[in-house]
């Protein structure tokens, strides 16, 4: 509707100025104005001289006699309101609703795919709450990329090597006893980061007693014991040591098995893994390649550096002195790799806002290196997220843990759930299904709704709220529409035409908004924000539920309005479905 307004507002301008306009700017109807379209006059003075007032009376007697959508218009000092006839609305809804996949665009079997990293952890930890917005922000930006119409591959890799790594080993051969997951009753990664714990806790007693013996602190923490075994344990690993080999392959699948079950928990998936372990010499001819051209410079000590100071950045290192590679040596070989694994022309990391400046020297670097690619790498920068108690540290063990997080947030909707009363008649199992669908659905959303690049502070018990802009009042209207559906006893799947429904205002809210769906989508896809999706969808589950306390649905005397309201509610329903599909949660049939 909007494009074909836009269209005939040039023709306007063609016609009666003899003007052409580059683009008309639109904003929502104010409440006290009547009209459903509102075209900003203001903007349009810049193009042609003269009296706003009479500018939009011009263009809206123009629209009124050449565009049938078009009923009636207003102008309202430099505002021009439209109104949108009963029958364009009418028309409209039935192919929004006679369109099982509304919004959504399958993907173009022809065009080159994009791919989104995401999770990407260590393996000397469990994931804590840190990284579930990392893996719900990269998830549901990958399915809304699909839903735009684009094939999309999901990944991540898996820092599976380094000191990191080495000091959970270490602990656990000192300390550990040959416990295992199984011994213990432990998740593997929950086993392995209480050993990542125990080193530093080892690691400090020891700088404690070296400076209680008159050595010096700045000493003591390069040469304490501990981490010279841990640096000792890298460089047999690094050599391929059989044992060491052994032991590290041995506790990351403890890891992975972690891992996987905590992604199952969170609903998320990955097309593909890589594993630093694989790629950390990648980049290393990439580099020599580059130095022959000139792309990189060799300093005094061996060491190959880029020089960006042009671009108005510094120097970066690419390759020690020594011939080893830095982070940014792997990024760049992974990046290439992963262009020749799959046939993509994009590529999104979702990391956090601490390493900006990274990726602006990647993407920098792939362009001197001649990867026309390289314009489209994203770097999906999100900000962290904290909790009233405050910043989370994991050697020290005060992260809040995925798994712990995903519990306590079922058992707050449990708690909740049971103090409302509304579960008569469920089974057990039916029950424990519902709490993990709004426990879950009330994290996902509470933090999917938060612009990416805002920091954000959670609380779970408000996250759980039956009211206001949350997941759970999203869901319970989407349970309460389905309800609905149940108990119409009567044929509502057939076409009205317009000649048959009169619209209530309300009706055309809802209409309007349903109508803005596919653009949310696009727009969300677009600036890889899960936030536009989210809030859109609570915009029109409060105009559904002002229009249901409005006008009666079920119980309409007249046959017509029956019909038209279920339909519309099902529809309703229908994109509150697809579009929280989008950010990973479910709906609940009953609630």
């Amino acid at each position: 509707m909007q494009q074909k307004i836009e269209l005939a507002v040039k023709d306007a301008f063609k016609t009666i100025y003899d003007v052409e306009i580059p683009s008309v700017e639109f904003q929502a109807t104010r409440k006290d104005f009547e009209g459903d379209i509102t075209i900003v006059v203001f903007a349009f003075l810049r193009h042609v001289k003269g009296n706003p007032v009479q500018i939009g009376t011009n263009i809206g007697e123009y629209l009124k006699e050449n565009v049938g959508e078009v009923a009636d218009f207003n102008v309202v000092k430099g505002f021009l309101n439209l109104v949108i006839s009963n029958a364009s609305f009418i028309n409209g809804f039935n192919e929004i609703y006679s369109n099982d996949s509304f919004g959504v665009i399958a993907p173009n079997a022809n065009e080159k795919a994009e791919m989104v990293e995401y999770s990407s952890p260590n393996t000397n930890k469990p994931l804590h709450l840190g990284h579930i917005r990392n893996n719900l922000l990269g998830f549901s930006v990958a399915e809304i990329i699909a839903a735009s119409g684009k094939k999309v591959y999901k990944t991540q890799i898996i820092n599976d090597r380094g000191i990191h790594i080495c000091k959970s080993m270490l602990a656990w051969e000192k300390f550990g006893n040959g416990e295992t997951p199984e011994s213990t009753g432990l998740k593997g990664d929950k086993l392995v980061g209480n050993y990542y714990v125990k080193f530093d806790q080892e690691y400090k007693k020891e700088i404690a007693n070296l400076i209680a013996d008159g050595a010096t602190e700045e000493e003591t923490k390069k040469n304490a014991p501990l981490l010279l075994e841990a640096q000792e344990m890298l460089r047999k690993w690094e050599a391929g040591d059989d044992k060491v080999v052994a032991l590290w392959k041995e506790m990351n699948q403890w890891v992975y098995a972690g891992f996987d079950a905590t992604y199952k928990e969170l609903g998320v998936d990955f097309d593909k893994n890589y594993y630093e372990s694989n790629t950390y010499l990648l980049g290393k001819d990439v580099v020599s390649d580059g130095l022959e051209r000139g792309v990189f410079f060799k300093k005094e000590d061996g060491s190959v550096w880029i020089d960006l100071t042009d671009e108005g950045l510094d120097e970066k290192i690419v390759l020690r002195s020594d011939g080893t590679a830095v982070y940014m040596t792997q990024d760049i070989g992974t990046a290439i790799e992963r262009f020749k694994d799959f046939d993509l022309d994009a590529l999104t990391y979702t990391v956090g806002n601490e390493q900006d400046y990274h990726f602006k020297v990647l993407f920098l670097i792939l362009k001197k290196l001649g990867f026309d690619w390289a314009e489209n790498c994203f770097h999906l920068s999100y900000g962290m997220v904290d909790l009233p108690s405050g910043k989370m540290k994991s050697r020290e063990g005060t992260v809040v843990d995925a798994d712990d997080l995903i519990v306590e947030m079922v058992n707050t909707a449990r708690s909740i759930s049971e103090e409302l009363g509304k579960l008569e008649g469920y089974s057990n199992e039916e029950k424990e299904a519902l709490y993990r669908t709004i426990g879950l659905g009330a994290l996902k959303y509470y933090i999917l709704k938060v612009d990416p690049k805002k920091r954000i502070l959670f609380d779970p018990k408000e996250s759980i709220d039956f009211q206001g802009n949350t997941g759970p009042f999203i869901q319970y209207t989407y349970a309460r529409i389905q309800s609905i559906l149940r108990k119409a006893d009567f044929n509502f799947d057939v076409i009205l035409n317009d000649s048959e429904v009169s619209l209530h205002p309300k009706e055309k809210e809802v209409i309007k908004l349903l109508q803005q769906f596919p653009e949310v989508i696009q727009n969300a896809a677009k600036n890889h924000s899960p936030a536009l999706i989210a809030n859109y969808t609570y915009d029109l589950v409060k105009e559904y539920n002002s229009f249901y306390q409005t006008v009666p649905i079920l119980g309409s005397t007249v046959e017509v309005e029956k019909v038209f309201r279920t339909r519309l509610s099902k529809k309703v329903a229908d994109v509150i479905k697809t579009a929280f599909g989008l950010l990973g949660i479910d709906v609940p049939e009953r609630m």
